[in-house]
């Protein structure tokens, strides 16, 4: 693997991503690499699906990407800070977590993610995410157990 300037953590709040945080934040302080850290969200299918129950119109969208927000702002104030300072960026973006982060992995030099998040089974090793970027991402990807 060549130089890392960049790597990109996406989480979705869950322990495995919390973890696969903690190891791209570890290794972008051995690298000297800015790390940004992607979070996606959509609105409810239905104004009534859980987990927002009986959304206002003015909420549908709204209340999913600001509960996002808040997840990802806590994951990130979690990270103790290093000498060197680590260049820490947030990004959140509306889809589905594995195109968002497929995307993405075309500017990053290395792609963290968990081995896997809240949706599926829970004795599946591997999640969809994981599976997906580790299939199709443009740039090396460690999946964090």
């Amino acid at each position: 693997m060549g130089d890392i300037k960049l790597i990109i953590a996406g989480v979705d709040g869950s322990d495995a991503s919390r973890a696969a945080l903690h190891w791209a934040y570890d290794e972008a302080t051995h690298h000297g690499a800015s790390l940004t850290v992607v979070m996606t969200w959509h609105p409810p299918t239905l104004p009534q699906s859980p987990p927002f129950g009986a959304l206002t119109e003015k909420d549908y969208e709204s209340q999913p990407r600001l509960e996002a927000l808040g997840v990802l702002d806590k994951l990130v104030a979690e990270l103790e800070k290093r000498t060197p300072e680590v260049d820490v960026r947030t990004a959140i973006e509306e889809g589905s977590p594995a195109k968002v982060l497929i995307e993405r992995s075309r500017g990053a030099d290395l792609m963290v993610v968990g081995s896997r998040g809240h949706g599926g089974f829970a004795g599946m090793l591997l999640g969809s995410v994981s599976q997906h970027l580790v299939a199709h991402a443009e740039c090396p990807v460690v999946v964090v157990r």
